[in-house]
C-alpha cells in the first residue's frame, strides 16, 4: 500500500481501549487490546470545507450525531497495531474524500445518431405492424 501523508495530527484523535471478543486464548480476557478511536471532523481544523463535507458522507453509519467519526479496530492482537490500523483507516478515508470529482459537461447527441435512433424505432415499428391476426375472409 503506498504511504500516506499524515493530514490529522495526533492531537485531534481520541483512543478508547478495551478489551476484544473473539479467539485469543486468555490473553483475549486480560488485555485491552482493542481500539476505539474518535476524530471530530465537523470541528476539525486541519480540514478544509470541500473534505469535510464528503468525509462525513463517506463516513456513513461511523459518523455520530455531534460529527464524530468513530473507528473500531480489532483485527490485530496488539493495541498499537490496532491503533495505528484505525489512523491508516481515517487517513485512507480523509485521502479518498479530498479527491475532486471531476466536473462533467453534458453534451447533446449528434444529428447522425439522431437519425439512427429514429430510423431502428421506425424497422422495429414495421416489424411489430406486420404480426398482426390473420383474417381469412
Amino acid at each position: 500500500m503506498a504511504e500516506l501523508k499524515r493530514r490529522i495530527p495526533d492531537e485531534e484523535l481520541e483512543f478508547r481501549f478495551y478489551r476484544a471478543g473473539g479467539p485469543g486464548g486468555q490473553n483475549v480476557n486480560k488485555v485491552s487490546t482493542a481500539v476505539q478511536m474518535r476524530f471530530d471532523a465537523k470541528n476539525s481544523p486541519s480540514l478544509n470545507d470541500y473534505t469535510r463535507e464528503r468525509l462525513m458522507k463517506k463516513a456513513g453509519s461511523r459518523l455520530t450525531l455531534d460529527g464524530v467519526i468513530v473507528i473500531t479496530a480489532t483485527r490485530f492482537r496488539t493495541q498499537e497495531r490496532n491503533r495505528q490500523d484505525a489512523i491508516e483507516r481515517l487517513e485512507e478515508m480523509v485521502a479518498e474524500a479530498a479527491v475532486r470529482q471531476a466536473y462533467r459537461v453534458a453534451t447533446k447527441p449528434t444529428r447522425a445518431s439522431k437519425e439512427r435512433r429514429l430510423k431502428a424505432k421506425s424497422t422495429r415499428s414495421a416489424v411489430k405492424s406486420g404480426r398482426g391476426k390473420v383474417s381469412f375472409d
